[in-house]
């Protein structure tokens, strides 16, 4: 996975996730650094192989990569992190050597991954069931003052 080692070695991508550490350092809820965009990254691909979809693992592991960097946008200017995300992702996966198409699909995903696609065989649905998914509420000890909707948070292994 040549282009996915040019994502983690890019000196942006490294500073973006440095930064969104940093800002992170005292938070008590769900982490965004890498552990979290890996654990995405391979939920999506046991969701691509398990429903029987199509995607590259290129795409489904820099869409994971990439999908919580404008988190560092956000704590600076508040900027909405899945807008943000769409912007630094762009240009991150372009030096990459992803083709334009790919980086259109992947940056549609980032961009609405705050919400639940309608289509269930597209990369929007499959980042943001493994975003869900790759959360472990059931053991986590401020589930009480999660400020997600009760019916998003995961409650039990599933992949």
């Amino acid at each position: 996975m040549t282009r996915i080692d040019k994502i983690i070695n890019n000196s942006e991508y490294k500073d973006y996730m440095r930064k969104i550490e940093e800002a992170e350092i005292n938070r008590r809820f769900c982490l965004h650094g890498l552990n979290h965009a890996l654990d995405v990254a391979r939920i999506c691909h046991i969701i691509n192989l398990e429903e029987g979809l199509s995607y590259d693992k290129d795409m489904i592991y820099a869409m994971a990569l990439l999908h919580d960097i404008g988190r560092c946008l956000e704590y600076e200017k508040g900027t909405p992190h899945h807008e943000a995300g769409v912007i630094i992702a762009e240009d991150i996966l372009a030096q990459a050597d992803f083709s334009t198409e790919e980086i259109k699909l992947i940056c549609e995903a980032i961009a609405s991954h705050k919400s639940l696609s309608e289509e269930k065989k597209d990369l929007k649905y499959m980042l943001f069931k493994a975003d869900k998914l790759s959360r472990n509420c059931f053991a986590c000890e401020v589930y009480d003052e999660c400020y997600w909707k009760e019916e998003l948070k995961n409650k039990g292994i599933t992949y």
